[in-house]
């Protein structure tokens, strides 16, 4: 080999050396120290493209943006340059020092690795991330505000707190989700439903913003002394303006992940006043009217009639008990049926309350239902108050005597004459039924030759059973609209328990409608049309008439829910779908 050919092969070694050594591939951090409360970008480049990026796993931060990519590819001179970029924005998750890992990938079948990077996080800082940057922006444009309709209650007295969504005129909100709810561990709480989240305008320390009402709650404290509200937290992504514009000359958004949190809230509760508290106050709060009534006050003995207590008005009904009923011990009384009608708006819980009880006498006479007194604590007035029932008399008109004299048959208190029985003790037995302890043997007995003869007994018993049985089998048709029968009362069964509630009754029937076809057909719900459930019933061989009448319930379950409806409606629907489906499930081929 002459000289030339060692310095050609020299010359292609380092060739090659000098192209693997141009290939790049490196982390690049924002800092290498930052604070809590900052954010870290870093971005991977490469110089030339490759295949299989993995990045390091973070374990010790929050990946809050990325991975973004950008590339670029020029000429200058007659030198082409090239440059790709996976970006990421990480925010730490507490305090020290960590070590992000390497990133690998395959650049022209080499596996190119990252230098691992360790990066210093400190306290909270006073201006994160130093110049302002878009997070900043969205910071100071986004406020969560918890609204509290009082701060100092009395214990039970209702109190509101409604979450509002501030929004600055020059940023927008695309989404948001609840990333952590408040848990009212020491209050009574009710959620209200919100129909619709509508924007309005108002005003934030002085400043036009817009705000959305995201939540409202209300809140009955069950414990006195200063509690504390937990804050709602929102995972958002903020719009915020660049200084860059589309070809509309518009300024373009950039879209900022952003953690609001509305702040908690200590509640001072104040606990109701010992002086004045009447004895039978059962923790009632609130404004409210108290009645005692009866369904009848004339009946005979074995009669029954109601007597109701009623408390309604504003305030903590679902948490005090009612005064209970007191009658003479002549008057049978049952537990009583408690019964609620409340309703939960912004200003609390507004209803009636009322607990029944059935009372049957036994005898004749008049017997009195004595006053009953209800107590409760008002706080518009901050004052204890009191309202007592008139005194009701049960006049029992026909039946025995009461056998005892006693002042509770009177509202004049006039003794009943005792009514002497001579045959006082006629209860006491006088003779006797005796039965022989001795037992019998249970060999020989008559249950001995029971058992024994039961099985041949059971025999012929059992092979008329099972000819039934082939008998059945054999009956196909007979099978078939059985089957059919059985399909259409699973299918139904959710409606049928919904007779009598119009939108639930007919949502459970256009269910069971589409499930019974999805399982017969074999479609999915996105491809339920009228035209083309006409056309598989049809190649199915199913007469015309009764998918008209399929297609006809269908067509009452959508117009059902924007027109009145009777219960006889409701019926009749119920019971045309269930025939309906049963003769489509015997006539399918």
């Amino acid at each position: 080999m002459n000289i030339k050919n060692y310095i050609s092969i020299i010359l292609l070694i380092l060739a090659t050396s000098i192209a693997s050594a141009q290939v790049k591939f490196e982390a690049k951090v924002s800092k290498k120290k930052l604070g809590v409360n900052e954010r870290l970008r870093i971005d991977f480049e490469m110089n030339k493209d490759g295949d299989n990026f993995v990045p390091p796993s973070f374990a010790d931060f929050d990946v809050v943006g990325g991975p973004n990519t950008s590339m670029s590819n020029y000429s200058r001179n007659g030198k082409r340059s090239y440059s790709k970029t996976y970006s990421y924005f990480l925010a730490p998750k507490k305090r020290g020092k960590f070590t992000i890992k390497q990133a690998t990938i395959e650049i022209d079948g080499e596996i190119y690795k990252t230098f691992p990077i360790t990066i210093n996080v400190t306290a909270a800082v006073d201006k994160p991330n130093g110049n302002t940057t878009a997070s900043d922006i969205a910071s100071e444009n986004i406020h969560l505000v918890a609204e509290v309709s009082k701060t100092n209650p009395y214990l039970n007295e209702a109190i509101t707190v409604v979450y509002k969504l501030y929004v600055s005129l020059e940023t927008g909100v695309s989404n948001w989700r609840e990333k952590d709810n408040p848990r009212y561990n020491d209050f009574w709480s009710q959620n209200i439903e919100i129909k619709g989240l509508n924007i309005q305008k108002g005003e934030y320390k002085g400043e036009e913003y817009r705000y959305v009402v995201l939540k409202k709650t209300v809140l009955y404290p069950q414990k006195t002394g200063e509690l504390k509200l937990e804050p709602l937290v929102l995972d958002i992504t903020v719009e915020v303006p660049t200084n860059r514009r589309d070809i509309f000359g518009r300024p373009m958004m950039s879209k900022v992940p952003k953690i609001v949190t509305a702040g908690s809230r200590t509640i001072n509760v104040k606990p109701l006043p010992e002086q004045g508290k009447p004895s039978d106050f059962k923790g009632a709060v609130g404004d409210y009217s108290f009645k005692v009534s009866t369904s009848k006050t004339q009946l005979n003995a074995t009669e029954s009639l109601q007597a109701k207590i009623e408390v309604a008005g504003k305030g903590n009904l679902n948490l005090f008990e009612l005064p209970k009923l007191t009658v003479p011990s002549s008057l049978e009384v049952y537990e009583p049926e408690h019964q609620e009608n409340v309703r939960t708006n912004l200003s609390g819980m507004q209803g009636r309350i009322s607990d029944t009880y059935t009372i049957v006498p036994q005898y004749r006479g008049k017997y009195p239902i004595p006053s009953i007194s209800f107590s409760y604590f008002d706080p518009d007035t901050e004052s204890y108050k009191r309202i007592t029932s008139d005194e009701i008399v049960i006049d029992v008109l026909e039946g025995p005597t009461a056998a005892i004299s006693n002042t509770e048959s009177s509202t004049e208190g006039i003794k009943q004459t005792i009514n002497p029985n001579t045959n006082t003790f006629a209860f006491i037995k006088t003779t006797s039924d005796w039965s022989s302890i001795k037992t019998e043997p249970f060999f020989k007995s008559k249950g001995f030759w029971s058992l024994v003869l039961l099985p041949f007994l059971a025999i012929p018993l059992a092979i008329v059973v099972r000819r039934k049985k082939d008998e059945r089998d054999a009956d196909v048709q007979g099978n078939r609209i059985r089957k059919a029968d059985r399909l259409a009362k699973k299918y139904l069964s959710a409606a049928k328990k919904t007779l009598g509630q119009k939108e639930a009754f007919y949502l459970a029937l256009e269910k069971a409608l589409h499930n019974y076809l999805k399982a017969k057909l074999n479609i999915e719900t996105s491809d339920f049309n009228k035209e083309k459930i006409e056309n598989l019933l049809a190649e199915r061989q199913v007469e015309s008439g009764v998918v008209s009448d399929f297609i006809s319930i269908l067509e009452n379950c959508e117009l059902a829910r924007y027109t009145p409806i009777t219960q006889v409606t409701m019926q009749n629907d119920y019971d045309k779908a269930a025939k309906t489906i049963s003769l489509i499930d015997k006539q399918l081929r």
